[in-house]
């Protein structure tokens, strides 16, 4: 038997899901309060005394992509200890992607909002709209989400290249590099999607001397982390042009409480000033039946366990995914 206990709060219609998905071999618990016989807990920040107070602990998974950087520290104390964690939300962060460059190389936001308003002067000024076909794309984390986002550039007839960890030799898609490759990729590169997970390598990776690499009126897309790009040099290249424009679903500034949800500005700089970028408030992962995706994929590693086999998504400590 696999004694699996959750700390996350999941509400009772996702509770219901996974042990719906669960074999009869895991035993599933909830709540605060720790039994001493977990084998595995899920929970994205369980703290030190929470770990050591679980001796036959094997692995911990983080219900969701990434790792908090405070948990894979914590986890570096705990060798025994596997930390795992879910990709169930690809395919939506993927998709959240592709909707944020179509949407900023198209200025689908200040045409809505003139139109609103009725004034049709767009329609007869000087075309903004950029041209994605016969244009090279860059993917800046060519895991699942980037992979995802690569064939759709693929089948526009954009030109793919990309960068990842471990790379692909052979890739029917994209022309794959190692990061250190990124000063030689970005002067070609009319459009970065950055699909990255934030680690030490990742943080302040794209800055000033990056953004003013890329060729002109080219676009930038980030779902990965708002800290894979400099705050000030993102807001300044898109304020004076040298970006033409950008699509931000992750950002430098975040509600720390409900009260503060209806007023927390998303970064230290106005980037809602400007109608060269479209603003989406994290919400890249999420979709309708995100539930029902991410009970799937939790109770997959949790059987695996149950059954002895290796389970999937390990996080490499020192890299950081």
């Amino acid at each position: 038997m696999l004694n699996a206990h959750i700390l996350e709060d999941f509400d009772e219609p996702a509770l219901a899901l996974l042990r719906a998905n669960l074999a009869d071999s895991v035993q599933l618990t909830n709540g605060a309060e720790i039994p001493v016989d977990t084998h595995v807990l899920i929970g994205g920040r369980p703290t030190s005394e929470q770990l050591a107070a679980c001796p036959f602990l094997r692995a911990i998974i983080v219900p969701w992509a990434g790792v908090p950087e405070n948990t894979r520290e914590l986890l570096c104390e705990f060798p025994h200890v596997t930390l795992h964690n879910l990709h169930h939300n690809a395919a939506a962060t993927a998709e959240m992607a592709l909707a944020l460059l179509f949407a900023a190389a198209k200025f689908i936001v200040p045409l809505d909002q003139k139109l609103r308003a009725n004034d049709w002067s767009p329609r007869y000024a000087p075309a903004r709209s950029l041209g994605l076909e016969g244009k090279t794309a860059l993917i800046i984390g060519y895991g699942q989400i980037g992979q995802r986002v690569g064939r759709v550039c693929h089948a526009l007839g954009m030109n793919v290249i990309a960068t990842r960890r471990n790379r692909i030799e052979q890739d029917d898609v994209a022309e794959v590099h190692p990061i250190s490759d990124l000063p030689q990729l970005l002067p070609r590169a009319e459009a970065v999607v950055i699909t990255a997970p934030l680690t030490p390598e990742t943080k302040g990776l794209i800055g000033e001397r990056e953004l003013a690499a890329l060729p002109h009126d080219a676009v930038l897309v980030n779902v990965g982390r708002g800290a894979i790009v400099d705050e000030g040099a993102l807001y300044h290249a898109l304020k004076n042009g040298q970006l033409a424009a950008a699509g931000i679903d992750v950002w430098y500034n975040y509600p720390t409480d409900e009260a503060s949800q209806a007023n927390t500005p998303p970064s230290n700089y106005p980037f809602g000033d400007l109608d060269n970028v479209v603003l989406s408030p994290h919400r890249g992962g999420d979709d309708k039946d995100i539930d029902v995706a991410r009970m799937r994929d939790l109770a997959e590693l949790l059987n695996a366990a149950a059954r002895g086999e290796k389970m999937a998504n390990q996080v490499d400590l020192e890299a950081g995914y």
